[in-house]
């Protein structure tokens, strides 16, 4: 049975027919709606766009929820006859889910999307740092209100604050984000703060095999120390984890940050919706340039999809709905082992990651367009196709193949294994 509520100005409907709110009658005339359903605080994100009805009958959150057939299989027992108007609010994408058992419901509640260009932070203005700096001030004029940088050496930061405010288009020069130094104690007074720290790189040729998950011990420190601090500051804006290995880095800026100072998980840190981790964008593109110089690879370009970490679990499927396993584990391959053929040439694979997983993919997030980016799903970070939308955070739900399906779930189960 479907009850309907009224919390405040917030029109809502639920399975959960005892709830301490006002009961309504059907408010046809709602624009759009709040399901309120309960899990486990850390099991789940805290709100997202429900893009599909059958993600309120889909229980346990996971990986199932990128595909539809899953979706559907699930929902069998649990589906309850929604009204048509109901549906229709689903279709237009005016419908949001939020947790009711989470300790900041209300605060999730009356959550509205924040209007208007967004201030960035970008902390550690390194190799990646630095090119995806310059991404930001070169292409995202249109939703950055300006850029401040944090570095440990002030020598770095004085000279990109010196270079990059001098590429300005000629007569126009407010046209491009301005950018400034800024303290670290000031770091969370920002809209968009971006991790790109990283304790260090082996240098090429010392044979390291995983990069990734070498830096994994080192960075996991750096990233816990800001994800406390952004607990601190009450930090409400969107928290982008682009240093290696961006998935795990991801899922634990959410842990250490809903830890109260005993240690012990409150939920009171990071939803787990405010950060994304952004690495996949270099996958999909490093597979979209193999595509375009194999043919066999090319429906890739039209069809095809990208999914999992930044690192060996990728999977690569070469189209959705004429899916060939082994031609997509071949792509996937080439994908994977792209950067080890960029350090065997002698360099370090740096500048497409800062472009196509840092400043690209983060300037189509803030547009609320479709990227490539690590989303909560059932207590990992999962990299999929997703967007923010003004009633909330939407992946991509696809008929996957089974095959490729089996895939997913083996890399969601090797980053479960990690953190």
């Amino acid at each position: 049975m479907i009850q309907f509520y009224r919390i405040g100005e917030t029109l809502c409907f639920s399975n959960l027919t005892e709830l301490p709110y006002e009961k309504i009658e059907e408010p046809r005339e709602a624009k759009s709606l709040t399901w309120l359903f309960e899990r486990e605080p850390g099991s789940c994100r805290a709100s997202f766009l429900v893009n599909d009805e059958e993600l309120l009958w889909a229980g346990t959150e996971s990986v199932a929820w990128l595909n539809k057939n899953r979706l559907e299989e699930n929902a069998k027992e649990k589906e309850e006859e929604l009204p048509a108007w109901v549906r229709e609010r689903i279709r237009d994408g005016a419908v949001r889910a939020v947790n009711h058992a989470h300790p900041r419901f209300h605060e999730l509640l009356n959550w509205q999307e924040k209007k208007g260009k967004k201030r960035v932070h970008v902390l550690a203005i390194g190799d990646v740092g630095s090119m995806l700096l310059t991404g930001l001030h070169l292409l995202g004029g249109d939703v950055i209100s300006s850029i401040g940088i944090c570095d440990l050496s002030e020598q770095v930061t004085t000279r990109w604050e010196f270079e990059v405010n001098q590429i300005a288009y000629p007569w126009e020069y407010d046209a491009l984000p301005e950018v400034d130094v800024v303290p670290a104690e000031k770091l969370f007074d920002c809209d968009v703060f971006v991790f790109v720290a990283s304790k260090g790189i082996p240098p090429v040729g010392s044979g390291v095999k995983d990069v990734r998950m070498y830096q994994f011990e080192n960075n996991s420190k750096i990233i816990g120390h800001y994800a406390r601090m952004a607990r601190e500051k009450n930090f409400k804006g969107l928290f982008c984890a682009v240093s290696d290995p961006v998935d795990p880095l991801a899922k634990t800026a959410f842990l250490e940050s809903n830890k109260n100072e005993a240690g012990e998980f409150d939920w009171m840190g990071l939803l787990p919706e405010q950060i994304q981790g952004f690495g996949l964008g270099v996958m999909n593109a490093r597979a979209a340039y193999y595509a375009k110089r194999d043919h066999r690879f090319s429906r890739f370009l039209t069809e095809g999809r990208s999914f999992g970490p930044h690192g060996e679990d990728l999977v690569i499927a070469d189209s959705i709905e004429h899916y060939d396993d082994e031609r997509s584990k071949e792509l996937t391959k080439l994908t994977v082992t792209a950067n080890l053929h960029m350090r065997s040439i002698g360099y370090k694979p740096f500048v497409a990651p800062a472009f196509s997983s840092g400043a690209l993919s983060i300037l189509l997030a803030l547009r609320g367009q479709w990227h490539c980016g690590s989303v909560f799903l059932g207590g990992i970070y999962m990299g999929v196709k997703n967007r923010y939308t003004e009633h909330g955070l939407e992946t991509e739900i696809l008929r996957l193949p089974e095959p490729l399906y089996e895939r997913i779930l083996t890399a969601g189960k090797n980053l479960a294994a990690i953190i």
